[in-house]
């Protein structure tokens, strides 16, 4: 792979992991946020198949096979089962801050990340370490969106695009985190989901609903 494709398709697959976190502010239908979730885990795997291109590592394509195969099919699998089993309103409800706030939040976030990841990317310049604020971003964005949404559901989708960034970043500022870390780092966040997709239903079991802040009122 010549050096210009590979420096333009590793812009491509990032300001698409971009825009996919930006879209999940925007969105209100659960159903759609878990496809948009979907599609990140496909363009996380198309980011560390570049990668792995460019180095011309088999380790790297497996792990690229790997997060495809868990992010963009298993993870929102068991997300479409959870909505599927909550038997209640498929639609996030009034966030703590509107979806003009959220983009305008979307956009400071995105300056901070750029501001904070000078000095790391200032370590090593290249492609890829230039490519780790949209990392950082996906973060920022992941964890705006687990303390503004209030459904239990949308918060895990906010949790999860956490993950997603932190092994975006892994592997824009190391070339490859490794195949035994990744996969270590995956189960873990498996049973997370797993963990906290039995809550979320144990929660619509106990008090029909999975709004916090309703459980909230019900606890005062």
């Amino acid at each position: 792979m010549s050096e210009s494709l590979y420096v333009s398709l590793l812009n491509l697959a990032c300001g698409a992991l971009l825009l996919t976190a930006v879209l999940v502010l925007w969105l209100r239908e659960l159903a759609v946020i878990i496809r948009v979730f979907a599609m990140q885990g496909v363009v996380l795997a198309v980011v560390v198949g570049v990668l792995a291109a460019h180095e011309n590592s088999v380790e790297l394509w497996t792990v690229a096979v790997g997060v495809l195969v868990l992010r963009a099919g298993l993870l929102p699998h068991l997300l479409r089962r959870a909505l599927a089993g909550l038997g209640e309103s498929q639609r996030e409800t009034s966030p703590l801050v509107n979806v003009a706030s959220s983009l305008l939040a979307a956009a400071a976030l995105t300056l901070l990340a750029y501001a904070v990841s000078q000095p790391l990317v200032a370590l090593a310049p290249s492609a890829a370490t230039q490519a780790i604020p949209v990392g950082v971003t996906v973060v920022l964005i992941g964890f705006f969106v687990l303390v503004t949404r209030r459904r239990a559901l949308s918060q895990l989708v906010g949790f999860l695009l956490m993950d997603n960034g932190i092994t975006a970043v892994g592997f824009l500022a190391t070339t490859g985190v490794g195949l035994v870390v990744e996969l270590g780092v995956s189960l873990d966040v498996l049973l997370a989901v797993l963990v906290l997709q039995i809550l979320t239903a144990r929660m619509r079991e106990t008090f029909g609903n999975t709004d916090l802040d309703e459980l909230r009122e019900l606890r005062d």
